[in-house]
């Protein structure tokens, strides 16, 4: 039995000797073993190589705005333990998390006896699961990574959303976009609509073709919604049954994008019989921000963090910076896991920044900064040994410069952390 958070975090770090397995063989056991609690859960499905955090996060405003409880499953945790598992903005509290862990230990002490141990995420999913049976109105449910074989696909949705498709986890989901979208179509099941973003033709072949096969309907970006963006961060978003206007926080346009595909969605829960006010909704969208996401951590110096981490995210994330901060003149501290395209994502963040440090963190994953260094064709580029001495330094700059601070979501969330810790 655990009796502190201390002891469910010693067990959870134990658990990552097991790494990551792809395969469903273990959660559906597991949560066989719990009497099913993923069927008591009204819940959507979202995968995709990026936005799948703020695509969630927007539909998950705007369910709360119209008075629904929301449950919010997503990774990596910015936060810890907790915060994988969210009902509407509060994570779940370390007793209840403690309880859980209680009802789980001995099913995950009989599949280790059985030879087949769950991993630290199949072990969180279906903590997860389990606390959203009894306690939500629909929840939103994030794909780790892919989704046919990824521990989330364990359920029947009633909405599926795949927000894009590029080259991530290459090891894991293949090297190829038809490849990889075949992964994502994974989630697509029966009797559930799908909802796409912007995807290269392909990508979309794959996963039209696995509606299909599921003998669904699917809505694509620029095919069945739309959007256009106006003055500042203006948006008009259109569907063939509505029109709305809203405004966002949050920049770059990708964010336009992620808020499209979660219209879209939001139409389509509506279908499924929620009571869903487009009003209220634009108005939750208007308000909608998410940690680690060019979010805005010190004023003086400006110091912003964005968890770019992939070759597409990269693109992204450059261009934001290039598009909000044009004249400005711009430093970036980055660290990033060596399973990435480094090579790709370091030539793209060469491009738009005075200088580069490149650093490390502490994950088994984490890129060595020699190896960083090695690989940036930057001119004015560095090595920080230690990212939190780094950081001190940045938070007691004074020149003009903005600091940028980007890479795996894992390493923002320490960043973010120490950054606050600080204040």
């Amino acid at each position: 039995m655990f009796t502190t958070f201390q002891e469910i975090e010693d067990f959870f770090y134990s658990r990552k000797s097991f790494g990551i397995k792809p395969g469903l063989d273990r959660i559906y056991r597991l949560l066989a073993l719990l009497n099913h609690p993923e069927k008591n859960v009204s819940a959507i499905h979202v995968a995709g190589t990026n936005g799948k955090g703020s695509t969630v996060q927007f539909i998950k405003d705007a369910l709360q705005a119209n008075g629904y409880i929301v449950g919010v499953f997503t990774s990596p945790s910015l936060t810890g333990l907790t915060g994988y598992t969210m009902i509407n903005d509060s994570e779940i509290s370390e007793p209840l998390f403690i309880d859980l862990c209680n009802d789980l230990y001995p099913h995950v002490m009989q599949l280790d006896q059985e030879n087949n141990p769950p991993t630290e995420f199949e072990i969180i999913t279906a903590l997860s699961f389990l606390y959203f049976s009894e306690r939500v109105d629909i929840t939103l449910i994030e794909a780790g990574m892919g989704g046919r074989e990824d521990t989330t696909n364990c359920f029947q949705p009633i909405l599926s959303i795949i927000t894009n498709v590029a080259k991530d986890h290459t090891a894991f989901l293949g090297n190829s976009i038809s490849e990889i979208a075949y992964q994502k179509a994974g989630i697509i099941k029966a009797g559930a609509p799908v909802v796409v973003g912007h995807l290269e033709a392909d990508a979309f072949a794959v996963i039209k073709a696995e509606a299909k096969k599921q003998y669904t309907s699917l809505y694509q970006l620029g095919e069945d919604f739309s959007y256009s963006r106006k003055q500042a961060q203006g948006m008009v978003w259109s569907s063939r049954e509505r029109k709305l206007q809203t405004n966002l926080q949050m920049y770059g346009d990708y964010q336009f994008q992620n808020a499209a595909i979660a219209l879209m969605a939001l139409e389509k829960i509506a279908d499924a019989g929620y009571q869903i006010s487009f009003t209220k909704t634009a108005d939750a969208i208007s308000r909608t921000q998410l940690a680690g996401r060019f979010e805005i951590v010190n004023k003086e110096p400006l110091i912003i963090l964005d968890g770019a981490h992939n070759p597409a995210g990269v693109d992204a994330f450059v261009k934001t910076v290039n598009e909000q901060y044009p004249e400005d003149e711009k430093q970036l501290l980055v660290a990033v896991f060596k399973d990435k395209e480094l090579d790709a994502m370091l030539e793209q963040l060469s491009t738009s920044f005075r200088s580069i440090t490149l650093t490390s963190f502490q994950h088994p994953r984490a890129a060595r900064a020699e190896d960083l260094y090695r690989l940036t064709p930057a001119s004015q580029k560095h090595i920080a040994n230690n990212w939190k001495q780094e950081v001190n330094q940045i938070l007691k700059a004074k020149d003009a410069s903005i600091w940028f601070i980007s890479g795996s979501l894992n390493f923002i969330s320490l960043v973010r952390e120490y950054i606050f810790s600080t204040k």
